[in-house]
């Protein structure tokens, strides 16, 4: 493993709930979303698609739960989810979290999921508040286990290209290292900084052909 690379991409349910984003996606995306369990300390769910290149995408929604009031990736996946869903962002994962922590000056925090198959997926991730100020950002996660990845039997679905609306420059600084060699096998846009940064569209190569999300 990198000592940084591009993990997975999070989409955030609309109004209509994550159910029919899910069956949204998957329609276009032309394969089916996994169950991915609930975020307890977050208070927060999500759906998962394995991609090629250990790579993957959750569709992510909130849970009336009091975590979900507290916890930073809570709070940004419900205002996301207030402004009619879409991307939260990208995410970055890293090998060495300590390092990360004395960059950021802060403490990871620790998360995991309880899969339908009764496994207990466990990481740290770091920067989410750093996505509420400026959705650019990636934030950052390490995995415990990478046998238990989520991209783990992904096929015939590969992440091709990102369109982010932002400065490379500014996710530069952020992460400590060249923003362009985390996603030197994809085509990336940076789109200029009119209107709100963030992640803008993902293209996808499909069973349905080239599909721009």
């Amino acid at each position: 493993m990198n000592v940084m690379r591009l993990d997975h991409l999070s989409y955030a349910a609309g109004p209509d709930g994550y159910r029919a984003t899910v069956e949204r996606l998957s329609a276009l995306l032309g394969a089916d979303f996994v169950d991915g369990g609930v975020h307890p300390r977050f208070g927060t769910v999500n759906h998962i698609l394995p991609l090629e290149n250990d790579r993957y995408i959750e569709v992510v929604d909130v849970l009336d739960h009091p975590a979900s009031d507290k916890a930073p990736f809570g709070q940004a996946v419900r205002a996301r989810k207030e402004l009619g869903g879409g991307w939260l962002g990208w995410v970055v994962a890293v090998r060495d979290m300590e390092r990360m922590e004395k960059r950021l000056g802060r403490d990871a925090v620790p998360g995991n999921r309880h899969r339908p198959d009764g496994t207990n997926l466990t990481w740290r991730q770091i920067g989410v508040k750093g996505l509420m100020a400026d959705p650019q950002l990636p934030f950052f996660i390490h995995w415990d286990d990478l046998s238990q990845h989520p991209s783990v039997g992904g096929k015939g679905i590969k992440l091709t290209a990102l369109e982010i609306a932002g400065d490379p420059t500014r996710v530069t600084d952020w992460i400590g290292h060249p923003a362009d060699h985390l996603l030197d096998d994809l085509d990336v846009a940076w789109v200029g900084p009119n209107g709100q940064p963030g992640l803008v569209a993902a293209i996808f190569q499909t069973p349905n052909g080239i599909v721009r999300l």
